[in-house]
């Protein structure tokens, strides 16, 4: 009898061991299985940082080197970020204009892209062609880039 407690002891935490054992691979395997969820409390954040004109913060949630539309060469740390913010948030598209209606586009299971009127016609959202890019990467969601996909 003693044996067969310590057999349903020593099952039971091979049991439990297998079971860890599956959850620590579906998340090693699967890194993005929980990642879609989190790029609605990323995208909070960052608006609400463009909205404040919080550079520090802003910059911590971008992946350098920045890519910028054609012809414009890539914003390449956070100090040139600082220099060229302007550039990026209030050029063609008033982003903390903007940012307060846009909504989100899923382009791909990896990218989001928030589209922007220019800052002339602020709410001509017919033809809104600034696309600011943000992607899923190995340390979560990250602004990657800014295109006019008119050019």
């Amino acid at each position: 009898m003693r044996a067969s407690k310590l057999n349903s002891f020593a099952s039971s935490g091979v049991v439990h061991r297998q079971i860890w054992l599956a959850g620590i691979l579906i998340v090693l395997l699967f890194p993005n299985a929980f990642g879609h969820s989190d790029f609605s409390a990323f995208w909070k954040k960052f608006k609400s940082a463009v909205i404040a004109g919080d550079k520090a913060t802003i910059a911590g949630m971008t992946k350098f080197p920045l890519s910028m539309p054609y012809e414009v060469k890539a914003v390449k740390n956070k100090e040139e970020f600082s220099r060229r913010y302007n550039e990026i948030f209030k050029g063609e598209a008033n982003a903390a204009q903007c940012f307060g209606k846009a909504e989100p586009h899923k382009e791909t299971d990896r990218e989001y892209g928030i589209y922007c009127p220019f800052k002339d016609t602020p709410n001509d959202w017919e033809n809104a062609p600034i696309r600011f890019i943000f992607e899923l990467t190995k340390s979560g969601w990250k602004f990657t880039g800014l295109d006019n996909v008119n050019e």
